[in-house]
């Protein structure tokens, strides 16, 4: 049935179907866009290594001094860490829009990054039509850096829930 639709269907080629995207959104600021994107899932990419990596080091210390405990201090201020790496980059992409001047407000700028990098989507704004496109590239970026501090300090948890049978000192295993 669907291969029947397919076949059936005015398909354009890919090239085509990219240029008619570009010719609609008529902007080429948005490859600008797209490009600090990138930039901007790199950077938080080797953040969240540094930090993870950083954790892991110290964790590693501090089960070689047989210092129980102290490694949950760590994964939290991790935790903090990596929160404030998100809420920079959600900074950044209120910086770029208010460059941009995508809004008339700071502070709708602010809400709008803040709405679309968390995918929350609650505000209502009117995007011209240049813009439309924009939504969709923060919000990748969103999902994306989520999704590599998830990794990060579930790779973390897993340090810590794995000493926790070691400690000699724990009967249950807790």
């Amino acid at each position: 049935m669907l291969l029947d639709i397919l076949r059936n269907a005015d398909l354009p080629s890919l090239s085509t179907f990219i240029s008619q995207i570009n010719t609609d959104m008529g902007n080429e600021q948005i490859w600008l866009v797209v490009i600090m994107a990138c930039l901007m899932l790199t950077m938080h990419g080797v953040a969240v290594l540094m930090i993870a990596g950083t954790f892991h080091w110290i964790d590693q210390r501090l089960e070689n001094r047989r210092v129980y405990g102290a490694n949950f201090l760590s994964y939290f201020i991790a935790i903090l860490l990596i929160i404030c790496s998100h809420f920079a980059e959600i900074m950044a992409w209120a910086y770029i829009c208010v460059a941009l001047k995508i809004f008339a407000t700071n502070p709708q700028t602010f809400y709008f990054a803040g709405e679309m990098y968390t995918t929350v989507g609650y505000g209502d704004y009117t995007l011209s039509e240049q813009w439309r496109v924009l939504p969709i590239i923060i919000s990748f970026s969103g999902i994306f850096a989520v999704s590599m501090s998830g990794a990060a300090m579930y790779s973390m948890m897993g340090a810590l829930l794995g000493h926790s049978n070691k400690n000699p000192k724990s009967s249950s295993g807790f």
